[in-house]
Order: C-alpha cells, then structure tokens, then sequence
C-alpha cells in the first residue's frame, strides 16, 4: 500500500483539527444529555479527529531532523487548538442539548398563569405571568443553556416590588418551540413576544415596560431595546458578548494578544453565522447608542474582570444614559446571591426610576 504523500498528511491533520473542534463542540450533550446519538457523535469526532492529527503529523514529520520534528509536534498543537477555539464555540452555540424546567413561582409562594407567546416567525414559546400592581411591565430573560427556572429567584424579587412579570423561556430552551441559538442572535423577536404580551395586557401601561436579562439574555436585552421602542428600561446583568465587534476593547486592554483575540472572534463569529440561518444582531455597544430613549444598568461580576471591561466599553454609546455596577464577590450572574438586598434595592429603584 502506497504512502500517503506529506501534504495529503497535513490535508488529514487539519481535518482532525475540524473533526476535533466538532466533538468539543457537542461535548455539552454529553455532559448535560448523557447517553444520546448527539453525545455519542461528539466522543467519536473528538477521538477521530485526534487520530487523524496524530497520524496526519506523523506521516508529515517523518525522516526529519529531530528539532523539526519538536518544532512540528508544537506547530500542530497550537493549529488544533487555534482551530478549536474559532469552530467549536459556534458549534456549541447553534447546537444545544435540550434544557428543562425545574420550578415554577408557586415555589416561591407566587401566583401565576402560564402563558404560550408566539414570535413574529412563528415561534411559540413558554412563559410564566405574574400580575402586578404598578401598572408597569417587566420581561425577564435567561441565560444560554438554561430556562426561565434559573431566574426565578430574580424575578420573584421585581414581583414582589409590584411589577407584572413575563418569565420566558427562549426558543429551543426549557418548553419553547423552536431551535436554540446560545449567542442570542433571536433575541430581538423572542423579547418582542414579551413585549407584545405586556402590552396588550389592560393592567399594564404599554409606554412602562423593561427588560431584565441575564448573561445571553442581558445581551439580547440591551439588543432589543435598539429595535423596540416600547422598552424603556433595561437591566443586563452579566452581558458580555454577542458578535465579534463587541470585543473591540480587547486590543485596548492587552495589546497584541488583545489584537490577536479580536481576529480569532472574527473568524469564530463568522464561522458561527455559517452554521445558523440566524443573522448577526446589532453590536451591544451600536444597540446602546440606537436606543437613546432607553436608560441601562449593566450589572458585572466582580470576580469576572472582563465583564466590567465589556460593560464600560458598552457604557461608552451612551454614557448618560448607562449605569455600571460591579457585585464584589460575585460570579457570573451571581448578583442576587451575592448581594440579594442591594441587588433588590438598586434594581427596583433604576426601574422605579424609569418606569414610574
């Protein structure tokens, strides 16, 4: 059997590559899902891929001087792992396990009405309604790879305070219909859908409604405020990033390795918008200078540096109108647990604020 060629290696080491960013990509259906044809497929691509780089550089290298032979080994490492980070996050963006719903506001002692709203593409999604007092409307989002279970806690807060609330569960998450997309690129019509059923409710004022988003639902949130003037007032806690603009900072921050970052996100976004019929969303920096009508307060983790670094770069469309407040001590999205009664104070006061 004849050998293959040095460059028909190389062709199959990078191949690996791919195949290897694939299974990374599909590991959280292995993690979540257990045993499923999805997880299956990413144990199989991953040691595939693996074998195909270890023998594609293999037959490569071979008969080379030693030091070329090292130097190989570290080039195809750090191919793989540049490969990964710009396939295998779009990968896992557009192709998420599914999520349930763990709770409902009954467990925190709160009523409420299940309610199926229908986006402008057809999309019904689950949610959960509690009437308020204030005549004033909130629509509360979660994160990627979660359901309206997960902010629960936050929600029954913004209840308790008088707002009418609308928990949703985004497309392809928790009871929605539809196909997950985990950088939040349906926002704007799944957060519409909240906002079409706030106002058509008779005890809400449709000119008083906000959003409350968390990690992708703070950034679909600050999105939605740019294209929906019926929102007045929105809160993003952990909001980081939805598209390659919205690391423009990183430059800034760290230099050339900043630069380098900022190219790798292109590729990886670009590579991201291939894999979704989804389409790009306005740059969160871009959606805050569009909604000049709307007031902001982005929440950021102060044991997650970036993040109030992403936030200040956001803060900078719209200084005037664009609060920041770091939670020392918190995780991502760790906010309400870190600091409940500050959380709840500087919450309700920024919507008393803006939707009184």
């Amino acid at each position: 059997m004849r050998s293959p060629s040095r460059g028909a290696a190389a062709v199959g080491a990078v191949v690996g590559a791919v195949l290897v960013a694939v299974g990374l990509g599909l590991v959280p259906y292995l993690v979540k899902s257990g045993f499923t044809p999805t997880s299956v497929l990413s144990v199989v691509s991953v040691v595939c891929g693996t074998a195909a780089v270890v023998l594609g550089a293999w037959w490569s290298l071979r008969g080379r001087r030693l030091v070329v032979k090292v130097a190989g080994g570290v080039a195809t490492v750090i191919v793989v792992a540049l490969v990964a980070s710009v396939i295998a996050p779009g990968v896992a963006a557009t192709h998420v396990p599914p999520t349930e719903v763990t709770r409902t506001p009954a467990s925190l002692g709160l009523d409420h009405e299940a309610v199926t709203l229908t986006t402008a593409d057809g999309v019904e999604l689950a949610g959960w309604y509690i009437r308020g007092t204030k005549r004033a409307g909130v629509v509360v989002v979660h994160g990627a790879g979660s359901t309206r279970s997960s902010v629960l806690d936050q929600a029954a807060t913004i209840a308790r305070s008088g707002y009418a609330v609308v928990l949703l569960d985004s497309r392809g998450h928790g009871d929605s219909e539809g196909t997950a997309m985990d950088f939040g690129w349906y926002g704007d019509l799944d957060i519409a859908a909240g906002t079409d059923f706030l106002a058509s409710r008779p005890e809400v004022d449709p000119d008083r409604i906000g959003v409350v988003g968390f990690s992708m639902g703070g950034e679909e949130a600050i999105g939605a405020a740019a294209v929906d003037p019926r929102i007045r007032a929105v809160v993003a806690e952990g909001a980081t990033a939805r598209q390659a603009a919205d690391k423009a900072w990183l430059s800034d921050a760290f230099g050339w390795r900043g630069w380098v970052q900022e190219q790798l996100e292109t590729v990886q976004y670009g590579i991201t918008d291939l894999l979704t019929p989804a389409r790009p969303p306005t740059a969160l920096r871009s959606a805050v200078a569009g909604a000049t009508d709307v007031r902001f307060l982005l929440i950021t983790a102060g044991r997650v540096d970036d993040e109030a670094r992403a936030a200040s770069y956001v803060q900078s469309g719209g200084r005037e109108r664009v609060d920041v407040w770091t939670v020392e001590g918190a995780g991502h999205t760790g906010g309400h647990d870190a600091q409940t009664a500050e959380w709840r104070r500087r919450v309700v006061a920024f919507l008393d604020q803006n939707l009184g």
